[in-house]
């Protein structure tokens, strides 16, 4: 199996030129030469095999073969609001969610939100890149600027759409929800407020309770994420 690789820009055309981290793995840890065969996709769909024709100083120049149009992509457009945790955790959670197939990830900002955890990190995007490589997606997962709760409630108009919370349905959502586009929404530590959850509530969303255990943020978001794609 061919190593993967992403473009930073759209491929068109027949050939292409990897830069950046891309270009550095190849010429300094992988010590690519011209010859050497790999896949390389821009994040839009579909994958091409290609040849490494020409090794620069901080570039390499690729030869491609035809597009092959080989999508991994859920059946469904699944959204994952969720307030994120720091550091590696932010880290371990996108790349689950890259590996189950969600489309959207959006950086939750509730009443019990973290201060220093509002913003998403700016290393989300090369998360994105990295776990697609490894499992195959030639979609690159979205990562929207970050979202209040209410603005949340309110714009997603999903025909599913599920809400962590302990006095919810069972997590047995595979026989609760039919197919269609789905938005989980995930709280910060200590849960969303009774009031964010009458306004969920209001305007349509389903809680859904995640069993007896206290399960942090990225378990959370994973297990909702989980039983929706394997329903």
């Amino acid at each position: 199996m061919l190593d993967r690789y992403y473009s930073a820009e759209p491929i068109q055309g027949a050939t292409a030129t990897l830069s950046g981290s891309e270009a550095h793995h190849l010429l300094h840890v992988m010590r690519a030469k011209p010859g050497w065969r790999l896949i390389v996709f821009d994040g839009y769909g579909g994958e091409y095999e290609a040849e490494l024709t020409d090794c620069g100083r901080a570039t390499v120049e690729l030869s491609l073969g035809p597009r092959n149009n080989i999508e991994r992509e859920l059946p469904f457009q699944l959204t994952l609001a969720v307030a994120l945790p720091k550091g590696d955790r932010q880290r371990w959670l996108v790349e689950k969610a890259v590996e189950l197939g969600v489309a959207r990830l959006v950086p939750l900002l509730a009443a019990r939100t973290v201060a220093g955890s509002e913003q998403a990190s700016p290393k989300l995007l090369r998360y994105v890149i990295e776990a697609s490589k490894q499992c195959g997606r030639n979609r690159l997962m979205e990562v929207t600027p970050p979202l209040s709760f209410a603005d949340l409630i309110e714009s997603e108009q999903t025909s599913i759409r599920l809400l962590a919370h302990p006095d919810g349905l069972s997590l047995d959502v595979a026989e609760q929800v039919s197919a269609g586009n789905c938005s989980l929404a995930i709280g910060p530590e200590g849960g969303f407020t009774e009031e964010e959850i009458a306004l969920a509530i209001a305007a349509g969303w389903q809680t859904v309770d995640l069993g007896s255990r206290i399960l942090r943020i990225e378990t959370a978001a994973i297990a909702l994420a989980s039983a929706i794609v394997l329903r």
